[in-house]
């Protein structure tokens, strides 16, 4: 609630997407959001958002949650799916890129699908279930990438605001071991199973150091976000993109063709190389 005040994240009246995997952070979310939406009075409409990604044992299970998490808090779903966006799911795209860079395909591919479904369903904001562990893993990234602009915004606790649809993170200072307790003691219904393709991501690295990190100074999670905000501002010389949509899909873009359809372009090309080198074999 501090957060949510402080931050000045919603007005009154304004539609809420609240974008639900199933999982421990997403399930929190819904819970805190229609608990606090109630109690203090917010005035948000509140709607759940899924997004499938094609991932067979691991997606398909975890969205029987969130229909679930649908009726135990009374907030209409909709579900949007890869293959239906794309026309590709997960699955399909690491049988022709390995798994090696599939996380890059899912992350801007699901990143767009939330926009898409945000603006499918009217909503003013996206509300994420991101922690602090989510986002100093993400500040980390950003330094081993030497990323000055997505570091510049990563630690903000509202991002989006001048693209499609602004989006926040409530639980920027929650720590995800609180939200695994609370998810414990509430006794709330999720899915707590890894997506199977996450072990092979760059990330994961980031994750380890951070709880070595962690195990021998707890309050290392706070310190990383506390500098990642500082940063904010110091290179104010550093040009970001300008902004402006895609030639084909019309999605935001600083370039002329968005990344989700430029990685749509890389793997109709690698589905064509495979195709040549199969009859070639014949």
């Amino acid at each position: 609630h501090e957060t949510i005040v402080s931050g000045k994240l919603f007005n009154r009246g304004e539609r809420v997407c609240v974008a639900a995997s199933g999982g421990k952070d997403s399930t929190v979310l819904a819970e805190m959001m229609t608990t606090l939406n109630r109690r203090h009075d917010y005035g948000l409409d509140l709607v759940l958002l899924s997004i499938d990604e094609g991932i067979s044992g691991y997606r398909d299970d975890s969205l029987e949650t969130v229909k679930r998490n649908k009726d135990q808090y009374q907030l209409p779903l909709t579900i949007l799916s890869y293959s239906d966006l794309y026309g590709w799911t997960m699955d399909e795209i690491v049988r022709h890129i390995g798994k090696t860079n599939n996380c890059t395909f899912c992350g801007v591919f699901r990143r767009q699908a939330l926009d898409r479904g945000a603006m499918m369903v009217k909503a003013d904001k996206i509300v994420t279930g991101h922690n602090a562990d989510d986002v100093a893993e993400t500040v980390l990234l950003n330094i081993l990438r030497g990323d000055v602009a997505r570091l510049q915004r990563c630690t903000q606790v509202v991002t989006g605001a001048d693209g499609a649809i602004p989006r926040s993170k409530p639980f920027k200072y929650t720590y995800e071991k609180e939200i695994v307790m609370y998810a414990h003691f509430k006794k709330l219904d999720y899915f707590s199973t890894e997506c199977i393709y996450s072990p092979h991501a760059f990330r994961g690295y980031a994750r380890e150091f951070l709880k070595a990190l962690e195990r021998s100074a707890p309050v290392a999670i706070l310190h990383l976000i506390r500098g990642g905000e500082k940063c904010v501002g110091v290179q104010s010389t550093v040009r970001l993109p300008t902004q402006g949509t895609c030639d084909r899909c019309g999605y935001i873009s600083s370039q002329r063709l968005c990344k989700a359809c430029v990685l749509l372009d890389d793997l109709s090309a690698r589905k064509e190389r495979q195709r040549g080198v199969i009859a070639y074999d014949a």
